[in-house]
């Protein structure tokens, strides 16, 4: 098929990973906008026609990898609020994270820097409706409890699982399935 065509916005998601990789790698405060264009080879003023701070790249990353969960959100705020729905969200949301998962390393490792710019915020609403949308709030406490526990298990595991030896695949099926089975077991005891 020959070479792809260079699409509008691969500039900036070219800027966006290495931007990433350095923040994840070298911290983000200790990362300059200089040290990205060069990791680019490019001049600081080709980097600024994109983005004029490291704020606007680390922002723009946050946003465009956070769509993704939006419509999914969306989605399932569409769907009845059932185990097939809650168990669907898990596995799509399971599915997402192995695409954003440079941008989760980034926030444990910069859990300051996600804080002062109020990135953390939108992530923590998004979490909150990802919640609502699995746990019913006239089940038990236990029941809600496994609820969250089964969303926070999905992408803890992402690292909790790092030191173990296989397949990233296979480890990513293996946390989803204790995930689905925290909340069909939340769903089935009060049902």
């Amino acid at each position: 098929m020959g070479t792809p065509h260079t699409r509008r916005g691969d500039t900036r998601q070219r800027i966006q990973d290495v931007a990433l990789g350095l923040f994840v790698e070298q911290g983000y405060e200790k990362t300059s906008l200089r040290e990205i264009a060069e990791a680019l080879d490019v001049t600081k003023a080709a980097l600024y026609y994109h983005f004029k701070t490291k704020e606007d790249i680390l922002v723009s990353i946050f946003e465009d990898l956070g769509r993704p969960l939006d419509e999914l959100i969306s989605w399932a705020e569409s769907q009845p609020h059932t185990l097939e729905t809650a168990t669907e969200l898990l596995r799509r949301y399971s599915t997402s994270l192995t695409d954003a998962a440079p941008l989760f390393r980034f926030m444990q490792e910069n859990q300051a820097t996600v804080r002062e710019l109020s990135i953390g915020e939108h992530f923590k609403k998004r979490m909150h409706s990802m919640i609502e949308l699995l746990q019913d709030p006239t089940a038990p406490l236990v029941d809600q409890a496994r609820c969250v526990v089964a969303l926070f298990s999905v992408h803890a595991g992402m690292f909790a699982l790092n030191n173990i030896e296989g397949d990233p695949e296979e480890k990513r099926k293996a946390v989803l399935e204790v995930a689905i089975d925290l909340v069909t077991q939340a769903h089935g005891s009060h049902t």
